[in-house]
């Protein structure tokens, strides 16, 4: 049996994980590489000293945390982003005051930047702003003064790290999109081989079955009826692209990952009238419908489907379990036709008119008047020996969905 295809990783954001894992150790030894170069202009080295120390080790010891977006925790981020701005508040206590108004480096230097692409990469744009504002507010209070290399430097890692954070968003959504095109075209291919598997043993073994049994009469008939319904069940379960299946897909470690979810019962968007028909259909009820798919609004659909049943539920009633049904499905511009027929001994004349006189109101609520709600009708054809006919007609902008657009 061919294992069916899953798509669980493709992450475009990884790399950008890796190289900020690099860009955090270069930038730590290149902040040390700059203390060394101006050790004796220091007033007090021994606090660079000692804050070097701290984010050597620190940088080392997290690097796990910076491989991707489910080890970098809000913890993490939020004590990074403490020693990269207590260093750089530091630098009025460990460097000379001349140097800083000259514009001299801060102690952790470029690293800081790492930092706040952590953000980014983790938490998108939105994140990176408030790190980089947070950072900037920092530079500041360590220079004492806004001034111009100060601000140039400041607003190029907020853009920069605002850029990034924004291009991580879109990747994540492409790879949401991609995975799931990717799931879908795998289902269908499944589906597809379950089919071509069922239909060459399963359906041809029923078939079988039900042709066997009306030809033997007795308990063989009614097992070859079930059989036959069984096989129409069966066929429209296989045949796909009725029922929709709903996928979600999110984030994890490395990449985005598919999985199948229930369809919600709120559904706001139209629905589509074939998969409320689909499970009418049976061995002695036939269903022809458009090969596209009719969609109407949700409470139209659920109301229209409801009054098939009623009918259908009337021919097993009036015309017995061995009665035929077909359902016509027709999409027209403005409106959708459904035809129940049966080809049952029908109704004789003014039989519907003294059901509702005694109070029998079948037709009466269950069909014209869900039908009536809706703005549209129901026409009940039958003439004695020769079965009946219900032709339902529903408006494609129904009144409860004209009251909506008006209410927008």
């Amino acid at each position: 049996m061919a294992k069916r295809e899953r798509v669980m990783r493709m992450s475009v954001e990884l790399p950008l994980w890796r190289a900020l894992t690099a860009y955090r150790v270069l930038t730590m030894l290149y902040a040390v590489g700059l203390f060394a170069t101006a050790y004796d202009e220091y007033s007090r080295p021994g606090v660079a000293i000692a804050y070097y120390v701290v984010l050597f080790v620190w940088t080392l010891a997290t690097l796990p945390r910076v491989a991707n977006a489910v080890a970098c925790t809000k913890r993490f981020l939020a004590a990074d982003l403490t020693i990269a701005i207590s260093g750089i508040l530091l630098t009025r206590v460990a460097d000379d005051a001349a140097r800083i108004v000259e514009g001299g480096p801060t102690l952790p230097s470029i690293w800081t930047a790492g930092s706040v692409l952590a953000f980014a990469l983790k938490g998108g744009w939105r994140w990176a702003a408030g790190a980089s504002t947070a950072v900037a507010l920092a530079n500041l209070a360590e220079r004492g003064a806004p001034a111009r290399d100060t601000v140039h430097n400041v607003i190029l890692v907020w853009v920069a790290a605002i850029a990034i954070g924004y291009v991580v968003e879109v990747a994540r959504a492409s790879e949401r999109t991609l995975a799931r095109a990717l799931e879908i075209e795998a289902t269908t291919r499944e589906r597809e081989r379950l089919a071509r598997d069922i239909h060459d043993g399963v359906l041809q073994v029923l078939a079988m079955v039900q042709r066997r049994g009306a030809v033997l009469g007795g308990e063989a008939a009614e097992l070859g009826r079930m059989a036959g319904e069984q096989e129409v069940a069966l066929r429209t379960l296989v045949s796909g692209g009725l029922v929709p299946v709903s996928r979600v897909s999110e984030d994890e470690a490395e990449g985005a990952v598919v999985r199948a979810v229930e369809e919600p019962d709120d559904v706001t968007g139209p629905v589509d009238l074939r998969s409320l028909l689909a499970p009418y259909a049976a061995a002695r009820v036939s269903l022809a419908e458009p090969g596209a798919p009719v969609p109407l609004p949700p409470a139209a659909a659920r109301e229209l489907a409801a009054a098939v049943g009623a009918a259908l539920d009337n021919v097993r009633k009036h015309a017995g379990d061995q009665a035929r049904a077909w359902i016509l499905v027709e999409d027209e511009p403005d409106e959708v036709i459904v035809t129940v027929r049966d080809d049952g001994p029908g109704i004789p004349e003014g039989r519907l008119a003294q059901a509702e006189g005694e109070g029998r109101l079948g037709v009466a609520l269950s069909i014209r008047g869900r039908l009536r709600e809706l703005g549209g009708s129901a026409d009940l054809i039958s003439v004695p020996g020769q079965g009946t006919e219900v032709e339902l007609k529903v408006p494609k902008q129904t009144r409860s969905s004209r009251g909506k657009a008006e209410g927008r």
